[in-house]
């Protein structure tokens, strides 16, 4: 068959999409600061690319709420809002606990398994107050679940809504503490049990605690 000759070249996709991974992870770090212009020719040369798969990037960045572009103008990081945490969390929560029941359906004991090795490492980095590596390796524990469940379009929503929470956290210090720990261990133990209704509600619970910590 004829093989079109307009389509996107992996290497391209490649390119964007590590473009993209780079410059949000900036962004949610700090290493870009809120209110910060930014200059694609600058960033493709940091990064080794063209020009193209930086634009391509700050586009999907914009659709995201990470930056805002002002066509003729400049491309700014956009401001940190506090009280956004109020609109983002509720909705990650239950996303997070439907991730949950789902994936118990799919449930093996090697998921189990990298569960509780997670889990391990996350209350170890807590204990030895390496908060930033503690934010990183819960994110990890809950994209296990999430991964497990096999929704796609829930993965999607997830991963934009989880990007902004992970810059609230980095630019509040928010430090996740024991509770979350105990959360986790009592998370797995439903799982294994498959008791789906008490899950869903400890997972709900296990987000919306932080609101308190804002």
């Amino acid at each position: 068959m004829p093989i079109p000759t307009n389509h996107l070249k992996p290497v391209r996709l490649s390119a964007k999409k590590n473009a993209f991974n780079q410059l949000q992870q900036w962004i949610i770090d700090g290493t870009l600061l809120p209110g910060e212009k930014l200059n694609d020719t600058e960033l493709a040369k940091a990064l080794g690319v063209s020009r193209t798969p930086i634009r391509e990037s700050l586009q999907l960045l914009e659709f995201q709420g990470f930056v805002k572009m002002y066509p003729g103008k400049a491309t700014q990081v956009t401001e940190i809002e506090k009280e956004s945490i109020n609109d983002i969390l509720p909705p990650l929560a239950a996303l997070q606990a439907l991730s949950a029941e789902l994936a118990v359906t799919n449930l093996t004991q090697e998921t189990l398994e990298l569960l509780k090795k997670t889990n391990q490492q996350f209350s170890d980095a807590i204990q030895s107050e390496n908060y930033y590596s503690a934010l990183k390796v819960d994110e990890q524990f809950h994209k296990i679940i999430v991964d497990t469940a096999g929704n796609t379009y829930i993965q999607a929503i997830l991963d934009s809504l989880q990007a902004h929470v992970r810059r609230l956290f980095f630019h509040n210090s928010i430090v996740l503490t024991n509770n979350s720990i105990d959360d986790h261990w009592k998370i797995i133990e439903l799982m294994e049990k498959r008791d789906t209704e008490t899950l869903s509600a400890v997972m709900n619970e296990n987000w919306l605690r932080t609101l308190d910590a804002f």
